[in-house]
């Protein structure tokens, strides 16, 4: 069965109606025949149907034996972070999401969990920093926002060999275009936000973990901690997992035409797109995905803070915003929203510049998105204009 027949069949009809949806049960809790004797749910926080029909459709897509959905992103990966304790390691992927670094850095570290981060690409680099107090290695792939690829398969064994675990963010993927867990990885996360939901219109997070001794652990952490995903949040999840290998496969074609026409734009010094024969990683990609994604990120040759505003706030189809993978197109200035938490210093060691735009690039098309792009461009062209001449103030006057 091919990804997307098996991606629309994995949502269930309603074994007690027929219902072709998944129903929103909207309730805080249920009726017990007898005290502790029930149809499988007590507590909405425990379990609610709409949520539990989630979590078996995104652990089927991810071929993994648990799957629990959580109120955000963040909740999600907190709930990872909780199967540690106080004296043990992470080894994190350098190029991380600036919301998982200030989780790690701001509220982990000072309960005892220290956090390495190195250039997980380079496979030795990540056998090297293993320590013996090392029991989580965490990547993204592609990563945030300079999309580098990590060999999943090459880290799992290294992971294995070490006895740590290997956590996979795969929100930028999808599980339509990759799946860590047959690549040897124990843990997925998802921003469940970006493309799983697709239409910008929910908060939620999910965790997949292959092994159901794993799983279990996560979803006590999650009754634990209360940090659920609602019933009708699930349901719109799951509504977007029905269009998700389409809209996927739009927007790798969109993607991968905005990233060729940035590689040959004057303006631009350097374009990360997986899907660019110049991408140092290309060729793992190719191997390990089925695809290159939806976001495009690239850094101006006028790399400084003032050029990356000028074009951001300049375009119409891509609108500035935080987020990522929804039908309409964004854009964002890293260093000043997604991953200002990161000190500076460390943001540029991962390669985030001062210019440097990310675009989750939509399902519009594509000729009009090129030429919304110009506008961006017409607008530093007139900044590094202005500053030849000495009248940098007048631009800002003018509204650029």
């Amino acid at each position: 069965m091919s990804n997307a027949t098996q991606i629309i069949h994995s949502i269930p009809t309603d074994p007690l109606t027929g219902a072709i949806a998944v129903p929103i049960y909207q309730t805080s809790t249920f009726v017990q025949e007898a005290p502790g004797v029930n149809k499988g749910y007590d507590y909405a926080r425990s379990g609610n149907p709409t949520r539990a029909a989630l979590e078996t459709i995104i652990a089927e897509l991810e071929e993994g034996s648990v799957g629990v959905a959580f109120a955000s992103g963040l909740a999600a990966i907190d709930a990872v972070i909780k199967l540690l304790k106080s004296g043990d390691e992470i080894l994190a992927v350098d190029d991380i999401y600036g919301g998982a670094f200030r989780l790690f850095t701001h509220i982990y570290e000072k309960f005892g969990i220290t956090v390495n981060y190195v250039d997980t690409t380079n496979v030795e680099n990540v056998f090297n920093a293993v320590t013996p107090k090392t029991k989580l290695i965490w990547i993204e792939t592609p990563t945030n926002p300079t999309l580098k690829i990590s060999d999943i398969a090459a880290i799992a064994k290294v992971a294995k060999s070490q006895g740590c675990l290997l956590c996979v963010d795969n929100t930028f993927a999808s599980p339509a275009l990759q799946k860590p867990l047959t690549l040897g990885a124990d843990i997925v996360v998802h921003s469940a936000t970006k493309y799983l939901g697709g239409h910008s219109d929910l908060i939620a997070g999910v965790v997949v973990a292959k092994d159901k001794e794993l799983g279990d652990k996560i979803k006590f952490i999650q009754n634990a901690s209360g940090a659920i995903l609602a019933p009708f949040d699930s349901w719109l999840v799951i509504r977007g997992i029905e269009t998700l290998s389409l809209r996927v496969k739009q927007h790798c074609i969109n993607a991968q035409a905005v990233a060729e026409y940035l590689e040959q734009h004057p303006a631009v010094d350097k374009v990360y797109y997986p899907g660019l024969k110049s991408h140092i990683n290309h060729d793992i990609a190719k191997q390990q995905a089925k695809g290159f994604g939806g976001v495009v990120s690239f850094i101006l040759k006028n790399d400084t803070e003032e050029a990356a505003v000028q074009f951001v706030t300049n375009t119409k189809l891509f609108k500035l915003a935080e987020s990522l993978g929804g039908v309409k197109s964004l854009l964002c200035h890293p260093a000043n929203m997604t991953h200002k938490s990161i000190p500076a210093e460390k943001r540029k060691d991962a390669g985030v510049a001062d210019s440097l735009i990310r675009l989750s690039v939509g399902l519009e098309e594509v000729e009009d998105l090129l030429n919304d792009l110009e506008k961006g461009f017409d607008a530093v062209e007139k900044l590094n204009a202005l500053i030849a001449i000495g009248q940098k103030k007048d631009f800002q006057k003018i509204g650029y």
